[in-house]
């Protein structure tokens, strides 16, 4: 009785972790994302080109999270570290970083803000996903995952929307204030209800006592490493964010500019397709790699193989449509597809490195994801754009994404090449 008691008490534990790592995340997502909304307004007031956009929106936020993720997931890894304490700390951080946003009166000071934003976030998802991987067992690690990672499409959505009617009604400054002030109340939350449970359970203590120390980050880094199915997984999740990335921040330049949108209509609408898709994808992605990873363990990537290839022809074809409702709604499955990879692909970096090890490898996933997805996919797009505009005008970003588009196979091959060695290699690092 007392054993299924405190089985019962984990499991509520659990949840509850769970629900608030969650709303950490969308808050981590809006504050992220909602640039992307703001960028056309943002560009107009401070007079950017789209190639500053590009920076302003990817690489100055993502080149300070990617190189700070590895020390933060390195300390994450003590097992003295009070995982839900640093998470806390880090929400604050990013949150006052955005509303400060709001009072840039240049390019540099907006870089400068965005760069502080990058800072904070970099220690949300490390420690949060080592703090996950602890408390549920491997056999449901992809759903747990998977509904942490809903955090990316429900705040993306939310960024899009309030951000836009925000934008709309009050102001590209104002909105950034809004958005980033109630993250600070939610640290504090964070900070006195998530327990650690190798800090709070006796055991846990006991056996962090006896642990050796934890490993240099060049040794860590070097584990994770090791394993063939990682690195490719490496390069799958890599490629796949830098086109995420950089679809979603031009996508929404493209409503605006082609299909003459305003922010607020472009965060609405594009906002709620994209949000509800990503949201179905990503839950059904998580849902994919357990039911048929439970069989045959090179399943848990082959949704989204699979659906990354699909999403090709139809995601050309929402880029060609003559109206703005015609492609929303061609749109959707793309953004389904798409969004298949996070809970696998995560739960699969988690499931292939020593335990000890959890945070290095999420930050090594999201370092190489960030750097080269959020750091140069904007960027490269915004870049394409300026050198067709000569020639395209504002049709230059239609074109770019038809290029992103038919890109999608590249990350779908290399998640395929990596389901050939789960079989052999995951869940065997103890």
């Amino acid at each position: 009785m007392a054993t299924a008691a405190a089985s019962g008490t984990g499991v509520q534990s659990a949840r509850v972790t769970l629900w608030i790592l969650l709303t950490v995340y969308i808050f981590n997502f809006i504050d992220r994302q909602i640039v992307n909304i703001l960028a056309e307004p943002i560009a107009r007031d401070l007079d950017l080109s789209d190639t500053q956009i590009g920076l302003m929106t990817g690489l100055a936020f993502a080149l300070f999270y990617t190189v700070l993720g590895i020390p933060i997931a390195r300390f994450a890894d003590r097992q003295t570290t009070s995982r839900p304490r640093l998470i806390a700390t880090a929400l604050a951080l990013w949150s006052a970083m955005t509303a400060l946003c709001g009072l840039a009166q240049n390019f540099w000071q907006l870089l400068l803000a965005r760069i502080g934003v990058g800072v904070g976030e970099a220690g949300c998802t490390p420690p949060a996903h080592s703090l996950i991987s602890d408390m549920v067992p491997p056999e449901r690690r992809a759903s747990a995952l998977a509904f942490y990672s809903l955090g990316i499409p429900v705040g993306s959505l939310l960024g899009m929307v309030i951000g836009g009617l925000l934008a709309d009604y009050l102001g590209w400054r104002e909105a950034f204030v809004v958005v980033g002030l109630p993250g600070v109340v939610l640290a504090l939350v964070v900070w006195f209800v998530l327990k650690d449970p190798r800090r709070s359970d006796a055991a846990a203590v006991l056996r962090a006592k006896s642990q050796p120390a934890a490993l240099p980050v060049g040794k860590a880094v070097a584990e994770v490493m090791r394993s063939r199915a990682f690195v490719l997984l490496v390069i799958a999740g890599s490629a796949a964010s830098f086109l995420s990335y950089g679809k979603t921040t031009w996508t929404t330049i493209f409503f605006q500019r082609t299909h003459d949108l305003t922010p607020g209509q472009t965060g609405l609408w594009f906002g709620i397709i994209g949000g509800v898709g990503g949201i179905l994808g990503t839950w059904l992605g998580g849902y994919l790699a357990d039911r048929f990873g439970a069989t045959n363990r090179r399943h848990v990537l082959s949704a989204p193989a699979i659906g990354m290839a699909l999403a090709v022809p139809i995601a050309i074809a929402a880029y060609q449509a003559p109206s703005w409702p015609l492609a929303l709604v061609l749109i959707f499955l793309p953004q389904v597809f798409n969004s298949l990879y996070y809970g696998p692909c995560y739960s699969a970096a988690q499931g292939l490195v020593p335990m000890r090890a959890r945070a290095i490898a999420a930050a090594s996933l999201l370092f190489f994801q960030n750097l080269i997805g959020l750091g140069l996919g904007p960027l490269f797009f915004g870049m394409l754009s300026d050198v067709l505009e000569p020639r395209l005008g504002a049709e230059s970003v239609r074109y770019v994404l038809y290029g992103a588009a038919v890109l999608g196979l590249v990350p779908a091959f290399f998640f395929w090449r990596c389901s050939l060695h789960l079989d052999r290699e995951l869940d065997r690092k103890g």
